[in-house]
């Protein structure tokens, strides 16, 4: 009987998703009379409507709605204490799943997946790259177990640890000069062709806004929405980009060169679901990710 109950919230969560019996049923691989009649069942066994079946389209009623919410909360926990049942505290195996915004992946997913294989070669690691929003409504919803972003505000639930602090400069070929380059004062980006980020990254954002503060509005010959074009575009070029100073340091034909007044600094996070239970390979990663950013020489957060 539990199987068949958790079946039947599986169901009517499903049809709250799409508020359609068709494809919900399409979702789930089950004939469309199936649903209906297993919904019905749990209507029977539960003593009250819960679906609207009047309109168009299927919505919940109020009941319904309340009965959903408390579903979604059962079928996350019953997840979550099958993990923890199958944790192994040794990681001589395990699972972790990440979520990351773009430019980490650009310079920080590469020696953190290393680190994570050489210390603990049993833990498989399921990476997700996407908006900041999207990995706290996966962590909330127990679809992540961490996230690595940027400080917030972050939604009720959410932790986040200070990891680093990532600064910006303008990023250009190497001229291979034995001198440091002196800050260019941002003014002197008038006249200059720019190739950036185009708008769906929160990075490109940022940059942005910094112009618009100082009235600057540069000549952007290229967007892109993938950061090893850029880099491959401006190490060919002249042109001339914005990126975390960090992704500089895989690259040796590419150079930082610090912009007076500088680009506002941005604090790394790891986030967490509060109430999460942490496994052993979730504490093992947070562990050496704090040993990775320390190892490196990346800027202590604010």
């Amino acid at each position: 009987m539990a199987a068949l109950e958790l079946r039947h919230l599986r169901y009517l969560l499903a049809i709250a998703e799409h508020g359609n019996f068709t494809r919900a049923a399409e979702d789930l691989h089950i004939s469309q009379p199936t649903l209906s009649q297993q919904i019905r069942q749990l209507e029977r066994t539960v003593g009250v409507q819960l679906l609207d079946r009047t309109g168009r389209a299927v919505r919940l009623t109020d009941a319904g709605a309340v009965y959903t919410d408390h579903a979604r909360r059962a079928l996350r926990d019953l997840a979550a204490a099958e993990r923890a049942v199958h944790d192994v505290q040794d990681l001589s195996r395990g699972h972790l799943r990440l979520g990351v915004t773009p430019t980490f992946t650009a310079y920080l997913i590469g020696p953190l997946t290393a680190e994570l294989h050489t210390r603990h070669p049993g833990i498989s690691l399921t990476l997700a790259e996407t908006t900041q929003d999207r990995i706290e409504a996966a962590l909330l919803a127990d679809d992540l177990d961490l996230g690595i972003a940027f400080a917030g505000p972050h939604p009720p639930g959410i932790t986040a640890t200070a990891l680093f602090t990532e600064t910006l400069s303008l990023v250009t070929a190497t001229q291979h000069t034995p001198t440091t380059p002196q800050p260019l004062p941002v003014r002197a980006l008038k006249d200059k062709q720019l190739a950036l980020l185009s708008a769906d990254f929160a990075t490109r954002g940022h940059i942005d806004a910094y112009f618009a503060d100082r009235r600057i509005a540069p000549r952007i010959t290229v967007e892109a929405n993938s950061i090893q074009a850029l880099t491959e575009i401006v190490q060919r070029t002249d042109l001339a980009t914005v990126l975390p100073d960090a992704i500089t340091h895989d690259h040796p034909h590419l150079s930082p060169i610090p912009l007076d007044p500088p680009l506002p600094a941005r604090t790394v996070t790891l986030l967490q679901r509060e109430s999460a239970y942490h496994s052993a390979a979730t504490r093992a990663f947070a562990e050496l990710t704090h040993d990775l950013v320390h190892t490196r020489g990346y800027t202590p957060p604010l």
